[in-house]
């Protein structure tokens, strides 16, 4: 049974990053994980590790593997079956009943109080604006609420611009359908 879920960003969208599953499939068997399995075309993937490693090493070395193989470096975050049931368990949205308006975003390290500063910031602006969205930053992971949809969201665009610390932190966001099925997999 796989025990870790890998999630990349970038992956297969607007023309870029072109990663097909089954080579990311065969890039996790060539770093020796076992119990590889892909879920849609957006780089999210479960697998059991051949070591012990820490997650921030398995996504450094999935990265580099997949830069070998692929000739592109997507960033990574890879986080035990226990850390994915967290992030589930701690969603501070439950009453949000449509999966499709709820989404996750996973960072490969705790954001920090500027960041968080930020995304309330960003969202005091976007309700002045008319949007209904809701951000909450807890450690690594935003969860974000777009009860109009992600491809409307005034907030989401916002914090796509947070610089905390100068940088863009490097995560990537799935919604609450794909946070459900990965804990499935991980359970199957």
């Amino acid at each position: 049974m796989p025990t870790h879920v890998a999630l990349l960003r970038g992956i297969n969208v607007g023309g870029a990053g072109k990663l097909p599953m089954a080579q990311l499939r065969e890039v996790l068997e060539s770093l020796g994980h076992a119990d590889v399995a892909t879920y849609i075309q957006s780089g999210n993937a479960v697998f059991t590790p051949d070591s012990s490693a820490p997650t921030a090493d398995l996504a450094r070395a999935l990265e580099d593997a997949i830069e070998a193989a692929a000739g592109f470096r997507p960033p990574a975050v890879v986080l035990t079956a226990t850390e994915l049931e967290a992030v589930h368990a701690d969603n501070p949205f439950p009453r949000v009943t449509e999966p499709k308006q709820l989404h996750a975003g996973f960072f490969p390290a705790p954001l920090g109080k500027t960041y968080a500063a930020q995304a309330r910031d960003a969202q005091r602006l976007a309700h002045e604006q008319g949007s209904r969205d809701e951000v909450v930053v807890e450690g690594p992971v935003v969860y974000l609420h777009t009860p109009d949809g992600l491809g409307r969201s005034r907030l989401a665009e916002l914090l796509g611009r947070i610089k905390a610390d100068g940088t863009k932190p490097q995560g990537t966001f799935r919604n609450w359908v794909t946070v459900t099925k990965l804990l499935a997999m991980l359970d199957a």
